[in-house]
């Protein structure tokens, strides 16, 4: 994310001693931005890169690395669990993440929900992440929230092992998971993405949903027909669209990794007649490199194209809320014990509606509001 984070990949732990302090300064920040906003507004701020990027800052994590996902949003959770605040969090890192459809069971019992819809919704999102939006990244981390009023977030981080840097996907309470359905994303830009959830890929899914009705056999007779190309041959039977440099599109595909039909996975699609891309998006097989191949196949035999904008965003900086009490990594300056002490302290006296500290923190906010750091001070860490 430009002027905000990179996010590469760092290793490490946070030490005890600062990770007691992280427990208690989130959920006295949870339990104020309930009081404040409510849950759905909690969801909506956790959903901003931005507000979580700040929120990772102030209680000392890494400004600029993955861990920060992974730390923050942990913390959170567990924050949530322990306080009953209408909100909870379901999933986490690596194997926590694949316990995301039975905890989410959990908080719809708890909450008097129906659990099928946000079941479906957290597969939904993670194939739109790793299938419909391909920019090199594989999900390791997924944690969904839950409010007792069935409002949801996600937020999700894949990690780009070759380039070792990570991207954070974020969403809000989507209607639309196909049409650029992100709340936000964050991570390094790249030159191009095969997006098929734009809103400039309409007819893209309109044809592929075409497509999947034809017998694989000849989608994947077509392919071959392309790979042929790709060596050097001509294919005797091949209709060529104009002005197109078929070489290059083919090494763009192959860039973001192999073309593979999965034959199973579009004969289920055609035995089920699916008619629309989020059934098809959810269809047990359909993974990248069957996406990729179909993809090439519309662009170069029908002339039929997805999206190649990457729809990371750049929003505003928040490095400024690193000097609330330093940062783990040293930077700007090592964290201070004794401020991030003090700041405990004024918080549980604000959350006992202290009057003296609702006035402090209004004239303090009027104060930072225009503050700029200084640019030398921000630096990877």
């Amino acid at each position: 994310m430009r002027n905000v984070a990179d996010l590469p990949l760092h290793g490490g732990h946070v030490p005890p001693w600062l990770a007691q302090r992280m427990r208690r300064l989130t959920r006295l920040v949870l339990l104020l931005a309930v009081d404040e906003y409510g849950t759905k507004g909690l969801l909506e701020r956790l959903s901003d890169p931005v507000w979580f990027q700040a929120f990772n800052n102030v209680i000392g994590m890494d400004w600029d690395s993955s861990g920060s996902t992974t730390v923050t949003a942990g913390m959170i959770k567990d924050a949530l669990w322990r306080e009953e605040l209408g909100v909870k969090a379901a999933g986490g890192k690596g194997k926590k993440s694949r316990a995301t459809p039975e905890e989410l069971k959990i908080i719809a019992e708890i909450y008097d929900l129906d659990p099928t819809p946000y079941v479906r919704t957290s597969r939904l999102v993670a194939k739109v992440d790793t299938v419909a939006l391909q920019t090199g990244y594989q999900l390791y981390h997924h944690v969904f929230f839950l409010d007792e009023e069935g409002n949801w977030a996600v937020i999700q981080q894949g990690m780009n092992e070759r380039e070792r840097l990570a991207r954070r996907f974020h969403w809000f309470d989507a209607e639309v998971f196909t049409l650029d359905p992100h709340k936000g994303i964050a991570g390094l830009k790249r030159e191009f993405a095969l997006n098929t959830v734009s809103k400039e890929a309409r007819e893209y899914q309109k044809t592929l949903l075409d497509i999947i009705q034809e017998k694989p056999v000849k989608i994947e007779r077509e392919l071959e027909s392309l790979k042929a190309i790709a060596r050097g041959y001509r294919p005797l039977v091949y209709y060529k669209p104009r002005d197109v440099d078929e070489k290059a599109l083919i090494q763009k595909y192959e860039s973001l990794g192999r073309l593979e039909l999965n034959k199973r996975a579009l004969e289920f699609a055609r035995e089920l007649s699916v008619n629309n891309y989020e059934k098809l998006l959810l269809l047990k097989g359909l993974g990248p490199s069957t996406l990729r191949a179909l993809s090439l196949v519309l662009e170069l035999v029908y002339d039929v194209h997805p999206s190649w904008k990457d729809p990371v965003t750049h929003p505003p900086d928040p490095f400024k809320f690193t000097y609330a009490v330093g940062g783990k990594d040293r930077v700007p300056f090592p964290v201070e014990r004794k401020t991030y002490d003090e700041l405990i302290s004024f918080l549980e006296r604000l959350i006992e509606k202290n009057p003296q500290e609702k006035a402090l923190v209004r004239n303090v906010t009027k104060i930072t509001k225009n503050w700029k750091f200084p640019e030398e001070e921000k630096r990877a860490t």
